[in-house]
Parts: C-alpha cells; structure tokens; sequence
C-alpha cells in the first residue's frame, strides 16, 4: 500500500495494484480536496494522488511560496522518493503550469519523468499572458480582482468565512502567477493532452493549442462545456475522457 511520508502528496484510496500514479495539482487557492472523489470513476489500475501545497488544506498553517522556482525545486525533492513507478501530472490552471515546469525541471535533473502531462484551464506557457500583481491589494480589491480574472469559483468569492481562510493561498498563488517567466527549452519528449472549457474566458482554443509546441510526442485537446471550473461542472465527462487515456496506458505498460 503506497503511504506517502510527505505532507505534499495524499493518496485519498491507496492502491498497492495500481499499475500507474495519477499525481494532481490544483488551481490557485485550491486543494487536494479538489480530486477527492476521482479515484471513484477512474481505472482501478491507477492511484490517484492529489497534490496538497502549502497554505491549504491539512497544511493551512505551512509557510506559502511565492516564486515558481523554489516551488518547483522543494515540490520535485518531495516528489523524487514516490517516482518509483509510472507515472502521470495532470494540473489545471496554475496547476497546469507547475506540473509543466516540474516535468521540465525533473528532465534537467536526470531524474524520471511522466508518460504523459495533461494541462487543463490554461494557457500554453509561451503565450504571453499577464496577470496584474492583485496579489499586494488590500482584501476587498483583491477578491474584486479575482472576480474578474474568473480564476476562483464565485461560491468561494461570495463566502466570507472561507475566503479568510483562502487569501493567504490565494495571495501567494497569484504571486507565482505575477511572477511566473516562461525560458525556452528544447520540446518535451511525452504526449501533451490538453482539456479545456468551451465557456472559459481566460484560455481559449487557440491559446490552448499553443501547447502543441512543447511536445515533440502525440499532442491532443479536448474541449469540455463550462467555464473555468469545468473540471467541477463537467466532471463525469472529464473524467470518462481521461479514463480512456489511462486505460490505453496501463494496457500498454501490461504488454511491456
């Protein structure tokens, strides 16, 4: 039974069978608890294992980070012990950058990297795509900042109770957003499966094709309706799509 010995990585229902590891990174000011239920429809071959970052969740009073790069080296040394079979990232919006640069940095390393990379909710990364620094507003203009940016789900806006809780990892996320800077690198060597909202003002069809750049294996796209929080509202759909891609996975990894 896999039992992760680091506060980044949970593994809602372990499964010692599986043959492949799902790791999830969630958008900004979101959580592990975003994956919770998908192991529930998603092939019994695959574990899934949501990533919770600081600031959130069981880790509400760990020290956020605020720089992409420290994110990613701190992330990937936690990461490295539980790489022990195949693996997969799947990210949506921030997550699909964190993810994206992960992959990256793991390459640099030497160190093993995914069979594939799924994105969701964002645009490709060489797309110049800037994102004001809300971040350093007071509370009131910031939450009126994300309300605009359509990045956070409007029932967390509307609460706010919760969103007390959230703005310290929101502020942070969105600190990584503003100071994110994409580098050219040599085309990653792993399919790229992007998902996207049909309905999604931040990340439109050609923004996402965009990713077909940083892949020199099978690129494909799928588009989903509803807006950003596709991944909530259309769910079911998601998740019958991505179950096909891992099933085609796990039975090429049976045959290896």
């Amino acid at each position: 039974m896999f039992a992760p010995t680091s506060p980044w990585i949970t593994c809602p229902s372990p499964n010692s069978l599986a043959s492949l590891r799902l790791f999830c990174f969630p958008y900004a000011g979101g959580s592990a608890f975003s994956f919770r239920n998908w192991s529930e429809q998603l092939p019994h071959t695959v574990e899934v294992c949501p990533i919770e970052l600081p600031g959130r969740g069981m880790r509400i009073k760990d020290p956020t980070f605020t720089q992409m790069p420290l994110l990613i080296e701190e992330l990937a040394q936690s990461l490295l012990p539980h790489l022990d079979k195949p693996f997969i990232f799947l990210g949506h919006s921030l997550g699909a950058i964190i993810s994206f640069e992960l992959t990256r940095f793991l390459r640099k390393i030497d160190a093993c990297t995914p069979m594939q990379l799924f994105v969701s909710g964002h645009c490709a990364p060489q797309i110049s795509y800037s994102i004001p620094p809300i971040h350093t507003l007071s509370d009131t203009e910031f939450i009126d900042g994300l309300s605009r940016l359509h990045g956070t789900p409007e029932a967390a806006l509307s609460n706010k109770e919760l969103m007390q809780l959230l703005l310290p990892a929101l502020r942070a996320d969105f600190a990584i957003f503003s100071d994110y800077t994409y580098r050219p690198e040599p085309p990653l060597n792993l399919p790229i499966t992007v998902f996207g909202g049909l309905q999604d003002p931040s990340a439109s069809r050609e923004m996402l094709e965009s990713w077909h750049v940083q892949t020199n294996a099978a690129f494909n796209m799928q588009m989903f309706p509803g807006d950003h929080f596709f991944i909530h509202t259309a769910q079911s759909l998601l998740l019958d799509t991505l179950s096909q891609t891992l099933n085609k996975i796990t039975d090429n990894l049976s045959y290896a």
